[in-house]
């Protein structure tokens, strides 16, 4: 299949696009490089043996989006991840959030219907439940009001997606929630890449470590959990990324229109301090921390019921912690 995969070059779309190849399909990338480097491309190159075209621009540039659509004859479907994704940012930024996530979906939608590609995989979040009220959490759960803008754009879109999956009869969409995607490439070669100030605990914990920050952050250890400290479901972002290839193949064969939501997850919740312990022992290397205060948006627990793409799509994550922790610090280790 011929993909359009928006946001390609940055932490979840490069390895997408890595899984796609190695599959046999032939990706398409769009990205402004906002959060992302232009050197991604060739280390997917390096890894894959090929090297992906790439549109560089703004996805919610409606010429700019409409020029790719118009050269890029039969595409056979879309992943959209581009988007600004930080929790604490949209707290401070929330216009910001909203103009560009909401905006640059649309965009995408409307050139989408306008060609007629039926087969379009959102990247939706985990944020969308809220603060649950239950633990592992199923897709019949019910979305809360969002703790943060970011998380409410996520929650807008699906919506926007469900009610054109009802109007338009070529028109066939998953959102996939998933949780918190960690690790990297086990070649080194492509990871987490934050510009600034890291604002997920994975790639500030091995900046720490490789000696770049003074020492971690941990957000508050007074939550009602085992340890005290927030309790996430981590996934090894090779796992995710394979999730969205399924995904792809198991929307290709459902009758128009059509649409679902599958969470995507390990079906585990580890808390941060589990995280630092583990990075610790398995790289034989010590991180210093601190406990500051809870931070703004945050939620004590929250990890995946996946039972439903376990059965129904047939995937499910295959990577531990251990080696998510593994590949972050072989990652960081090339960028040091």
């Amino acid at each position: 299949m011929k993909i359009l995969i928006t946001g390609g070059a940055g932490f979840i779309g490069s390895h997408t696009v890595v899984e796609l190849i190695e599959a046999g399909h032939t990706p398409i990338i769009i990205d402004n490089f906002s959060n992302s480097e232009k050197w991604i491309i060739d280390r997917i190159e390096k890894i894959t043996g090929q090297k992906p075209t790439v549109y560089e621009g703004d996805c919610a540039d409606k010429k700019f989006i409409a020029d790719v659509f118009q050269k890029e004859k039969n595409i056979d479907g879309v992943i959209h991840f581009a988007a600004l994704k930080a929790v604490g940012e949209s707290m401070e930024k929330p216009l910001e959030y909203y103009r560009n996530n909401l905006d640059s979906t649309m965009t995408i939608l409307e050139e989408i219907t306008r060609h007629k590609i039926g087969n379009f995989v959102f990247s939706s979040s985990a944020t969308v439940y809220g603060d649950p009220k239950e633990n592992p959490i199923p897709e019949i759960a019910p979305r809360q009001p969002a703790t943060n803008p970011y998380g409410n754009t996520k929650s807008i879109i699906e919506d926007i997606i469900r009610d054109l999956a009802s109007a338009d009869k070529n028109f066939s969409a998953l959102s996939l929630r998933y949780f918190n995607p960690i690790g990297a490439h086990s070649s080194g070669l492509i990871g987490e890449l934050p510009k600034g100030t890291p604002n997920n605990l994975v790639p500030y914990l091995t900046q720490t470590a490789a000696g770049k920050r003074k020492e971690l952050t941990i957000f508050g250890d007074d939550y009602p959990t085992p340890d005290g400290t927030g309790v996430r479901d981590f996934i090894h972002v090779v796992d995710l990324a394979r999730a969205h290839i399924a995904a792809l193949d198991y929307l290709k064969k459902q009758p128009k229109p059509f649409y679902d939501i599958f969470n995507i997850g390990t079906g585990k919740g580890t808390s941060v301090k589990e995280i630092i312990e583990t990075f610790e022992k398995i790289n034989r290397v010590k991180v210093p921390y601190k406990i500051g205060p809870r931070r703004p948006g945050d939620i004590a627990a929250c990890w995946a019921d996946p039972s439903k793409i376990n059965k129904i799509i047939g995937w499910r994550a295959e990577k531990t912690i251990a080696d998510a922790l593994k590949d972050a610090w072989k990652w960081e280790k090339n960028i040091s």
